[in-house]
């Protein structure tokens, strides 16, 4: 099975870390967030991978096997990114990954064992990662709910931690028929008004126009990096044995 990974932005809040690279590139427990993100694919059985760049595209050099270039990556959203890998979308089942996470490799095999045309992980465990990544949990929290294994709503505000079922991690998976659906919802969409569409906004589009998205439930075993705060709150519970959400396996 083939995997895009959505390389393409600065990451702003990592500061200078990402001065000259891009995000994906900033370093984690002693390696790049790619390189742990490779190491879990290539060991989940994943054969090729492929990165959608942007911002400092030539520091991805030596990473997967192609890169596709988003050349409006500052002024455009994830879902230009995702865009760019339409070849790839769709010939073939194809993992999507989020450049700013780092998982186990279970964790993508069992994405991968899926047989829906969409399918999308979660993790029940969340509150245990965000109550300690942040004072308010629910400010940097959005809705998610499920039903026997299909999405129901996802990416609104929510007023109280019952409203969120799991965290969206940022892994996809989409068979071509699965990517059909979603070039036809985008294709009634302007360009302005694609450049504007985040993952979460795509998805919950896709509800709304009667797309059934597969929901694959996993406990922990994930991070993702939005600042240096993250680093180095992972870095010290790494160092502590059994944190539930340490993603190297």
């Amino acid at each position: 099975m083939k995997a895009v990974i959505l390389a393409a932005g600065r990451g702003s809040r990592l500061k200078h870390l990402t001065a000259a690279q891009p995000k994906p590139l900033a370093r984690l427990a002693g390696k790049p967030l790619l390189e742990w993100q490779l190491q879990a694919l290539e060991n989940a059985g994943v054969d090729e991978v492929h990165l959608v760049s942007g911002y400092c595209s030539e520091a991805l050099e030596g990473y997967g096997q192609s890169r596709l270039y988003n050349p409006h990556w500052a002024s455009s959203n994830m879902v230009r990114s995702l865009m760019r890998a339409d070849a790839l979308l769709s010939s073939e089942p194809t993992l999507v990954c989020y450049g700013d996470i780092v998982y186990r490799p279970d964790i993508v095999r069992d994405l991968m064992a899926s047989q829906a045309p969409l399918s999308i992980t979660y993790d029940l465990d969340w509150w245990d990662l965000w109550s300690v990544r942040s004072d308010d949990p629910l400010s940097d929290a959005e809705s998610f709910r499920q039903q026997a294994g299909q999405l129901l709503d996802i990416g609104e505000r929510v007023a109280s931690r019952e409203e969120i079922e799991g965290q969206y991690m940022g892994l996809l998976k989409f068979t071509p028929e699965g990517w059909s659906q979603v070039r036809a919802l985008l294709s009634g969409m302007s360009d302005p008004q694609i450049d504007k569409l985040d993952m979460t906004s795509l998805l919950r589009a896709l509800l709304q126009a009667g797309t059934a998205i597969a929901t694959v439930a996993i406990r922990g075993g994930w991070v993702e990096v939005d600042n240096q705060s993250d680093i180095t709150l992972y870095e010290q519970r790494i160092a502590q044995p059994g944190w539930s959400h340490d993603w190297r396996g």
